[in-house]
């Protein structure tokens, strides 16, 4: 294998294990992972919780709170799992 080639993949590889390469601290991580799982909930469960809401919203970090609660009492047990996820 080429030197150049090596002494890349080598720097790549090494970049990619590397925790430091996130710019975000844990806890602003850990918010935007719920605003998306908030928002994907929001668009799969949406004929059977939110049918009543704009199908073009787009969920908020105020949100949360209110998607887990009508997941949890409208989404049956796939639903209620969604939503307790969403409470941690």
């Amino acid at each position: 294998m080429n030197k150049d080639v090596q002494s890349y993949l080598a720097r790549i590889g090494r970049r990619g294990g590397r925790k430091s390469r996130r710019s975000l601290d844990a806890k602003t991580a850990r918010t935007m992972v719920k605003i998306r799982e908030a928002r994907r909930a929001f668009r799969e469960f949406y004929a059977t919780c939110f049918w009543s809401c704009d199908p073009d919203y787009l969920v908020q970090l105020d949100d949360v709170p209110w998607v887990a609660e009508q997941l949890m009492q409208n989404g049956g047990h796939k639903g209620w799992e969604v939503g307790a996820r969403l409470c941690h």
